[in-house]
């Protein structure tokens, strides 16, 4: 278990390292082109703030646009429950709970920290789970929250953001610019490149990062219920009975426990979730080993 955690945190690590060389490549490209590093110490701090601005600012985002509600315990007592009772066997502080009224089994978690976090589940996932599942599901988006996956996704959203930047920068100073190397074709050729294969590049190293972030939460929340299967069995359910939601929104849609929008062609490369059957064999796998 604690090898599986391991593990998982050490890809997205290498993942990040590797789009921080990204971002370090266009940056060397851009400043032997304009002969300056200015413009890239530019960009990279416009990213920084940028990115800073919405970590605070995502959570409350997130549940403006799933249209989630907050309830008490009154309201909801089953779910409020589990919550408070895995907040308390992790000793994390109660978070915001929430319920999206949507027939779409689902569920996500946000905040910056431990101390602001929010948890939502559909009115479809409370129908279909039974207590232990549900207990595994919210174990699983607590995991996120103890994970610190939002501080994770908004470093690497601020990269993507560099990175689609930098890249623009480069193209149209390759065409219009006036630099040291102004006229030169390699460096046109450079440019265009790094227009188009760059943003491609940071948006597969930012879904890969999201898919390992997910198999860390299944890890963590099984190591806090001490009951794979029952999150085997969720996912088992949401695989089965998995609908697109109703309001779709593809800029959240990493925040998930299940993927939610309609697949695609290319899913597993662009997918912001590892295929759930893998997510299984591994739960099943970390069973044997309690």
């Amino acid at each position: 278990m604690y090898s599986a955690i391991r593990r998982n945190k050490v890809n997205s690590f290498l993942i990040i390292l590797l789009f921080v060389a990204v971002v370090g490549g266009l940056g060397w490209l851009a400043s032997y082109i304009y002969d300056s590093t200015g413009v890239v110490i530019a960009v990279v701090a416009f990213a920084v703030a940028y990115a800073a601005f919405q970590y605070f600012a995502a959570g409350r985002q997130a549940i403006s646009m799933s249209g989630a509600k907050r309830i008490t315990e009154a309201d909801n007592p089953r779910l409020y429950r589990i919550v408070e009772n895995l907040s308390i066997t992790t000793g994390t502080p109660m978070p915001e709970v929430y319920v999206v009224s949507d027939p779409a089994p689902n569920a996500f978690a946000t905040g910056r920290d431990p101390e602001h976090a929010m948890v939502a589940a559909t009115t479809g996932l409370l129908e279909i789970m039974t207590d232990s599942e549900l207990e595994g599901v919210m174990a699983h988006e607590l995991g996120h929250v103890r994970n610190y996956d939002i501080r994770v996704s908004m470093i690497v959203y601020g990269l993507v953001v560099a990175v689609g930047m930098i890249s623009d920068v480069l193209v149209r100073m390759a065409f219009f610019g006036r630099s040291n190397n102004n006229g030169n074709p390699v460096m046109l050729i450079f440019g265009l490149v790094a227009m188009i294969v760059a943003p491609l590049i940071a948006t597969i190293v930012q879904l890969a990062v999201s898919r390992q972030r997910e198999y860390l939460a299944d890890a963590t929340g099984v190591l806090t219920t001490r009951h794979p299967e029952a999150l085997a069995s969720a996912l088992h359910k949401l695989s089965e009975h998995g609908r697109p939601l109703q309001k779709q929104q593809s800029s959240m849609a990493h925040l998930w426990i299940a993927d939610p929008l309609k697949p695609g062609v290319v899913q597993r490369l662009f997918a912001t979730h590892p295929p759930i059957p893998d997510r299984i064999r591994r739960l099943l796998d970390m069973g044997g080993k309690f």
